[in-house]
């Protein structure tokens, strides 16, 4: 079912029975020329369009005694690219992963959303943002909804949405690249509220449009607006759309993600903020959910014009934060005190992360340093001391189109799963990493395709792997697509 466009199976439907009824009612032959020259430009116009679902196998069943979440938003189901999925086939530090499907996709860098029985893709084609609902496990269309948008990235990027949708409570909501708040009913993809906040705002493009990603707080849904009377962080109304309260503040919208947490007893919403400005301001905002105050503010901005902050805050309980961005500064973890006022702990300019949710696990953090693809290095900080205990190029030798290459991961992503890694480098690699505070191993590696871009988080939800392939595979010719593959164990 297609929202805005009928669906082209809909449309074969009302052709073929259309074309039917003129040979059996023996209408005019005129009539039956006329019909026979659109079926000949329809079918014409659909054989220029390939299918974009391949179907390659059908996923193994879920093990019994699995342990199996939904990937409900960006940064998976803790909202810290982490996930404790089991029974999967990681543990033997080999990545036994299988293709299931395939499907086409247009621009964006947004990774899916998915529940038990549907995963959301959000991406831009031929003029329209397109959301469409999808089976988890064979790919096949379940609805779609789509509107226009105009947009042309200056600098050359894609130009499809940064920000990844969000299902909650059997709502789909997505904030497109120019801004478009929409929320959708999860199972019928029908149109619930959608706002133009580019307009209601004035919001501007900035260096690559919208891109920061919407946070569910109680009946709200959150976000870094950026506009330009002063509308820094907004507050929507999950069920209505209506605006709860607005955080007035003069630093624009970032591409980072805002997170929940909950310090001195009291729920707080962390807002790394920051895009296009003369002069450059941002930082980090303390903010009461529940009213949109205030709480307090912590810049932190490279004096560069062409910046932006982009990496998502991390909160190491009880009172701890850590924010980075890649130009000038690099990370600083901060303390948060009793009247809600951060000081800094630890500052290293080293650790200048561009887009990656760095992960904390046992006192550390493991992220991805590195402004540009060459010289990135994966690291290993104490959380509490800033001891650097390592800080690394993660290099390793494969054949790739009938060459032996040396690959890196350069800005690659990281996603814990349980006890091992799992990293997608910045060109397609798969590889299984064990991370810990003496260094790292590469346990196995794959090349899913070569393809540059390869910048969005892969998804992990009930035992399928999602990979989003952003730009042309160059060892293929494969275009942009979403790839699933079955990790699920015994």
């Amino acid at each position: 079912m297609t929202s805005i466009e009928p669906s082209y199976n809909l449309l074969t439907i009302k052709i073929i029975k259309l074309y039917n009824d003129a040979i059996f009612m023996s209408l005019p032959y005129k009539k039956i020329g006329t019909l026979s020259l659109y079926l000949f430009l329809w079918q014409a116009g659909l054989s220029n369009i390939p299918d974009r679902l391949i179907i390659h196998r059908a996923p193994a069943p879920l093990a019994e005694t699995s342990s199996s979440l939904n990937w409900n938003r960006f940064n998976g189901p803790f909202n810290n690219a982490t996930t404790k999925e089991s029974s999967l086939n990681f543990k033997n530090g080999i990545l036994e992963i299988k293709k299931c499907w395939e499907l086409k996709k247009g621009e964006g860098y947004a990774s899916p959303a998915v529940s038990k029985t549907k995963l959301i893709l959000f991406h831009l084609d031929k003029g329209f943002e397109i959301i469409e609902a999808r089976n988890p496990e064979n790919g096949q269309e379940i609805w779609t909804y789509k509107y226009p948008v105009q947009y042309r990235d200056r600098y050359g990027y894609s130009n499809g949405p940064r920000a990844s949708p969000v299902i909650f409570n059997g709502k789909v909501y997505t904030h497109g690249v120019t801004a478009w708040l929409t929320c959708l009913d999860l199972d019928t993809g029908k149109l619930i509220w959608k706002r133009d906040l580019k307009k209601e705002f004035e919001i501007p493009d900035n260096f690559f449009g919208k891109g920061s990603n919407p946070l569910v707080n109680g009946t709200n849904l959150i976000i870094n607006l950026g506009g330009s009377r002063g509308d820094c962080v907004g507050a929507f109304d999950l069920l209505k759309g209506t605006t709860s309260w607005i955080t007035q503040d003069t630093w624009g919208a970032s591409y980072s993600s805002p997170i929940n947490a909950r310090v001195n007893g009291k729920p707080i919403c962390l807002v790394f903020t920051g895009g296009e400005s003369r002069p450059p301001t941002g930082g980090l905002l303390l903010i009461d959910p529940s009213n949109g105050m205030k709480l307090s503010r912590f810049p932190w901005r490279s004096k560069s014009y062409e910046s932006a902050n982009a990496s998502p805050p991390v909160f190491i309980p009880p009172n701890l934060v850590f924010i980075s961005e890649c130009y000038e500064k690099g990370g600083v973890m901060l303390e948060i005190g009793d009247d809600f006022k951060t000081t800094i702990l630890w500052h290293k300019p080293e650790l200048n992360l561009h887009w990656i949710t760095p992960i904390y696990e046992d006192n550390c953090l493991y992220g991805v340093s590195g402004r540009h693809q060459q010289g990135a290095e994966i690291f290993c900080v104490d959380a509490k001391s800033g001891t650097l205990n390592w800080k690394n190029r993660i290099i390793w030798q494969t054949n790739l189109m009938n060459r032996d290459i040396q690959l890196e991961f350069f800005r690659g992503s990281l996603l814990k799963v349980n006890d091992t890694y799992l990293g997608l480098s910045e060109v397609g690699s798969l590889i299984q990493l064990q991370l810990n505070p003496q260094g790292w191993k590469i346990l196995d590696h794959q090349q899913l395709f070569f393809a540059p871009g390869t910048w969005t988080l892969p998804a992990l939800s009930h035992g399928l792997l999602y990979i989003m392939q952003n730009e042309t595979d160059r060892s293929s010719g494969n275009k942009p697509r979403i790839i699933c593959y079955d990790v699920r164990g015994k």
